[in-house]
């Protein structure tokens, strides 16, 4: 997915601005950047990140920052920040986005006489390619609305300039911007648990579509949100970091009430609950109280050097990954019955591999229970997944064991308790090896969450979605 962060201060933004990217690192794995801006210059650095952390890669290059002004950003995708120089003047972006016609737009500019630089992989940077959209418009506020008309999927964006940071959402907020207030400016984050420890309280949600001009003295509309919203639900289910919250509602306890409403509906016999950490534990918590049964720490996660499971880009890497960062407590697990709590279920990798220590470390039974529904269609809109193609979800695989065809009857086994979701449930339990699997359902996640469901983008549980 990505997250970004800026800082503009009446004093050196630096610190705030290295400590305040490093807190979104937890939104990507492959690039990071930072610019900052003093006196008409720009100071950029770009590095990769797959096999390093944020701060190892920046720490050494901090001194030759400077400015009271800057943003940066953690990306899955293209190398950031782009320093672009046109007649609205110079700025440097970064952007969380997902372009699905990117290819068409490509075109449509190379027509109109721009160039593009490519990647090895023969892709543009995104980055780049909106960039080029916003220099179309006469001012920023009309090129970005540029952006927005003719992007298909996502697009949220900061924009360093000589006059502050342009922040501009989403045009339906599938990903959230949050504005902090400090004593001395004012940062802008993808993540809000990036600013109580930098000094700065969450002060405004920037709406879906709006544009704000934000400044060390405050921040200003420049352009009014959207009526429509459809913010991203996998931001509660798994990506946001718990302390965080969009929309005025707290990541943790909406994992935290999918597990109660879970656990007080649940008939199973258990000894204890456990969360897979560290997306899980939430819910387990949750669960726990509605169950009434204990929580304990039937597996623990090794936090200090592996990265989540469904980032890496071969399976080979996932299955790896997924195997050795999850160490299960023998102690706990031995002559026990357990239930674990996860977000969710994408390819199956983890829990397949982590089901076999289970038992092998004593479990006498094993029960699944995750929080949201399953994943019956791929993210169209924030590249949650590194998904090649449907058939890397486990439910398409199972549906098309079942039905010889992964695209026939998806509106049935996306509906809870039909039929046709029973019998993929079930397949997928088998699969797994778990003596039982449940999954929240999407009304539950939905009132979890706390706003409307024409408010919540669920369209890798329902396909529902609009563009």
């Amino acid at each position: 997915m990505g997250g970004f962060f800026g800082a503009i201060k009446k004093e050196s933004c630096v610190a705030d601005l290295f400590y305040g990217v490093d807190y979104n690192s937890h939104m990507g794995t492959k690039r990071a950047g930072m610019v900052t801006y003093n006196e008409a210059k720009f100071v950029r650095s770009i590095h990769n990140i797959e096999n390093s952390y944020f701060r190892t890669k920046f720490e050494e290059e901090l001194p030759a920052f400077c400015g009271n002004s800057g943003i940066g950003i953690i990306s899955d995708t293209d190398a950031q920040p782009i320093i672009v120089n046109c007649h609205l003047g110079k700025f440097a972006i970064v952007s969380v986005a997902r372009i699905n016609n990117q290819k068409e737009l490509e075109q449509e500019l190379l027509d109109a006489g721009h160039h593009l630089s490519e990647h090895s992989n023969g892709l543009s940077n995104t980055s780049e390619l909106m960039s080029l959209l916003i220099c179309e418009g006469k001012d920023y506020v009309e090129g970005i609305e540029n952006v927005y008309k003719r992007i298909k999927g996502s697009c949220s964006m900061l924009l360093l300039t000589a006059e502050g940071i342009i922040a501009a959402r989403d045009k339906y907020g599938r990903t959230p911007i949050l504005i902090g207030k400090g004593a001395n400016g004012y940062a802008v984050s993808s993540e809000s648990c990036a600013f109580p420890n930098l000094g700065y309280e969450t002060e405004y949600n920037i709406g879906p579509g709006e544009i704000v001009l934000i400044t060390s003295d405050g921040y200003s509309q420049l352009r009014k949100p959207g009526k429509q919203m459809q913010v991203c639900s996998f931001l509660w289910v798994y990506y946001g970091y718990p302390v965080c919250e969009y929309e005025g509602r707290n990541v943790d306890q909406m994992r935290n009430t999918c597990g109660l409403e879970m656990g007080k509906d649940d008939d199973i016999e258990a000894d204890f609950v456990s969360g897979i950490p560290d997306s899980g534990v939430g819910m387990a918590l949750g669960y726990a109280t509605g169950k009434q049964i204990p929580y304990r720490r039937g597996i623990v996660k090794y936090t200090p050097t592996w990265p989540r499971s469904f980032t890496p880009p071969t399976q080979s890497l996932r299955e790896l990954v997924a195997k050795m960062k999850l160490i299960p407590n023998k102690d706990i697990l031995n002559g026990k019955r357990a239930v674990f709590c996860d977000d969710s279920i994408v390819r199956g990798t983890q829990l397949r591999d982590n089901v076999s220590d289970l038992y092998r470390y004593g479990a006498k039974e094993v029960h699944i229970r995750i929080s949201c529904p399953p994943l019956i269609y791929p993210c169209k809109f924030t590249n949650f997944t590194a998904s090649k193609s449907d058939m890397e979800l486990i439910t398409r695989r199972t549906i098309h064991k079942l039905e010889g065809d992964h695209e026939k009857n998806l509106c049935s086994y996306a509906e809870t308790g039909s039929p046709c979701y029973c019998r993929m449930v079930e397949e997928i339990r088998k699969q797994i090896g778990v003596d039982s699997l449940k999954f929240n359902s999407l009304e539950t996640l939905v009132k979890a969450i706390g706003l409307p469901k024409e408010s919540v983008c669920t369209h890798c549980f329902d396909g529902s979605s609009y563009e």
